[in-house]
């Protein structure tokens, strides 16, 4: 199947402001491109990507001060199959974990794990450790947290949402990964895209989705405690150990959000033949 996906984006700085953004997909899903991925900023400024320390495409740019627009539009092609359920997947003892997860095992910015260790040891310590365990915590946090966007809140921790009972995706994750994390799971958090495919649409604006994956059985599975059942036509853009990790932009200055649009839908058979006549002539 191919998908369609993008966004435009906009910025009011009030100043010359040095920005990061991290709006570029997974690197291991380049391959999967069936057009240009490129940012693209109005007015026309020099960029630079580089890789962070978890494998991200970051994108330095120094906006003018005034309005600075950023878009993307890219068609990539996707198996069309749900997540992976992997039931007989088995949680590995930390001493057997491979050096470079261990970081996911601690707590982080939004992922309070101190807070939370005595809570998950209670409620998920006599379910059978593995792919069953991360699936109760999964089902724990989709019926703990009420989704609204009117609930989003940018500073939330994990602790804050299990108390105040409602957030948005970014809400679910954080408490799924700490609650994880607190079991001994080494648990990421990821941003990307994730449209109405195979599922009723929503009508709520479009928007970037987030999830997790947790390292079980030597690799990464993906959970996602918001929707809590298998979707299909996830693109990771960002993995890190919580929101703080993968923000989409991070400006250092005054920069407020002018204009937010994302895009992300299944193309149908009828609109690639349009667009391949289209470009033929």
């Amino acid at each position: 199947m191919e998908i369609r996906a993008g966004y435009d984006i906009a910025f009011q700085c009030f100043q010359v402001t040095p920005m990061t953004l991290m709006l570029s997909i997974d690197p291991a899903r380049r391959g999967d491109l069936l057009s240009e991925h490129r940012i693209q900023f109005s007015p026309n400024i020099p960029s630079r990507d580089y890789v962070d320390m978890f494998g991200n495409t970051c994108t330095r740019i120094v906006a003018p001060a005034g309005l600075i627009e950023m878009r993307n539009d890219f068609l990539i092609s996707d198996s069309g199959l749900p997540d992976e359920v992997a039931p007989d997947a088995r949680q590995l003892e930390v001493g057997d974990l491979p050096d470079d997860v261990l970081v996911y095992l601690l707590g982080s910015r939004y992922c309070d794990t101190q807070k939370l260790s005595t809570l998950a040891w209670s409620l998920f310590g006599g379910v059978t450790p593995g792919w069953q365990r991360v699936q109760a915590i999964c089902d724990y946090v989709h019926d703990r947290i009420t989704f609204g966007y009117e609930h989003a809140r940018s500073d939330r921790t994990a602790s804050e949402g299990h108390e105040e009972r409602v957030g948005v995706c970014r809400d679910f994750a954080h408490l799924a990964v700490t609650l994880c994390r607190c079991m001994n799971f080494p648990a990421r958090y990821c941003t990307g895209y994730l449209g109405d495919i195979g599922v009723p649409v929503d009508l709520a604006p479009m928007d970037f989705s987030a999830w997790f994956e947790v390292y079980l059985d030597g690799r990464w599975l993906t959970f996602d405690a918001r929707h809590n059942h298998p979707r299909i036509g996830r693109i990771v853009v960002a993995r890190g150990r919580d929101a703080a990790d993968v923000a989409i932009s991070t400006s250092f200055g005054a920069a407020c959000l002018a204009s937010f649009a994302v895009i992300t839908e299944e193309v149908s058979e009828s609109a690639l033949s349009l667009a391949e006549t289209v470009k033929a002539a």
